[in-house]
């Protein structure tokens, strides 16, 4: 959602979180099929999608793995994450360091407090949104957004689903999604990016439709930090 205006600090974690966001809200399914048979792929996204569509809110806790890239490392970090429809989300990473990232649904704000410096991006308009913002606004669809597919292997209570976007994004290449077989709740998920790395999220305590406030979604900019518009279209 932010561009390549930002510093590179911020660019990559936020190029991590991107395309994760509207799959997370498809967290905690449930209606699974009935059946020891595999459902097609398309079948199980459509359950997954009319899922979504009544999921408002949600919170949750993550571990967050980055792996490869141009720097061929590895990083985990941990944090709480709440999404609010339309476009609101809160993701606070607690460990090994702290950093806040808030979209209230019209501006994106990155903080560090470490770097003592607050980024804020607006939202991208609907029509140089990408596919994950889309999903975020509510009007995204996985059957008509990806070519869906199973990944072979795995553990024998989860299904994995590969998602391809029909149409190139600047975020990721693909998306992949761990499904518990019985409950068809998301267990992870993982993004490839165009650079060779791995984005995971394993998601812990998920809550859906608790009525999160709007004031969830506001951020104030601490005193003493230096603000940094990007993106701006005025």
């Amino acid at each position: 959602m932010l561009h390549s205006e930002l510093p590179a600090c911020d660019v990559r974690t936020l190029g991590m979180i991107r395309p994760l966001l509207p799959v997370c809200l498809l967290l905690a399914i449930a209606a699974a099929p009935q059946g020891q048979s595999r459902p097609p792929a398309a079948q199980t996204a459509r359950q997954l999608q009319q899922k979504y569509d009544q999921v408002k809110d949600f919170t949750a806790d993550f571990t967050h793995t980055y792996e490869g890239g141009v720097l061929k490392k590895k990083s985990t970090e941990r944090g709480t994450v709440q999404i609010k429809k339309p476009g609101r989300m809160r993701w606070e990473y607690v460990s090994p360091e702290k950093k806040t990232f808030v979209a209230d649904g019209r501006m994106i704000y990155s903080y560090v407090p470490a770097d003592k410096q607050v980024i804020r991006s607006p939202m991208p308009a609907d029509d140089d949104a990408t596919t994950a913002v889309l999903f975020l606004a509510g009007k995204g669809n996985l059957t008509r957004d990806f070519n869906v597919s199973y990944v072979e292997g795995g553990s024998d209570d989860t299904w994995s689903l590969r998602l391809d976007p029909k149409q190139k994004q600047k975020d990721y290449d693909w998306l992949i999604l761990v499904v518990d077989r019985q409950a068809l709740q998301i267990r992870g998920l993982t993004a490839a990016d165009q650079q060779g790395g791995r984005s995971t999220f394993q998601f812990t305590n998920y809550r859906e439709n608790t009525g999160l406030p709007d004031n969830v979604f506001v951020f104030k900019i601490p005193r003493g930090t230096d603000v940094i518009t990007a993106g701006d279209r005025r």
